[in-house]
């Protein structure tokens, strides 16, 4: 398995444990003044985290209008069985990350809300069944590094279905088609 360059090295992959990463999620917080809602949330970035960013979620500044935030020590888990998910974001021509958070209203209701990330994966499988779940997914590109740790990864367990070869039509007999 190959190391990206900048990354920490991922644990060696064993029966019974996965690869794991730490990452550290920016969200972003804009002031829109309008009907529907007076504030839009965005991911930023998704950055390696090492234990550099700390434990806890912290605001990284505020003027008012706009507002960043980091939640560090999001777990990434890498899984067999999502590897087809992993060789479809790598095939896609731009690989992500997908972010899923949820936004969380003030108590009060006089402080602006916040969004919290909860879950980050690489698997296009797994974004796609959070977003039929009706959770909010948002995604970030993935540096090339990861990108080629990722491809390593899935070139290991992804095994893709063979082809079945069906019949033409003019080959079965009337009745049976």
């Amino acid at each position: 398995m190959h190391t990206p360059p900048d990354t920490p090295a991922p644990p060696t992959t064993t029966q019974t444990s996965a690869p794991t990463l730490f990452v550290a999620v920016q969200i972003e917080r804009q002031f829109q003044a309008n009907v529907w809602e007076d504030w839009r949330f965005r991911i930023v970035d998704v950055l390696l985290d090492e234990g550099q960013f700390g434990e806890a979620p912290r605001q990284l500044r505020d003027d008012g209008r706009t507002a960043t935030f980091l939640h560090p020590r999001l777990p990434v888990k890498l899984h067999r069985d999502e590897a087809e998910g992993y060789y479809l974001n790598l095939s896609s021509g731009a690989p992500v990350w997908f972010v899923m958070w949820r936004r969380e209203e003030a108590a009060d209701g006089a402080q602006a809300p916040t969004a919290t990330p909860l879950f980050v994966t690489l698997s296009y499988h797994e974004a796609g069944r959070l977003l039929d779940a009706q959770e909010q997914v948002d995604n970030v590109p993935l540096p090339a590094g990861l990108c080629a740790w990722l491809q390593a990864y899935t070139d290991e367990h992804h095994k893709p279905e063979p082809r079945k070869r069906r019949k033409p039509q003019s080959f079965i007999a009337p009745g049976e088609r």
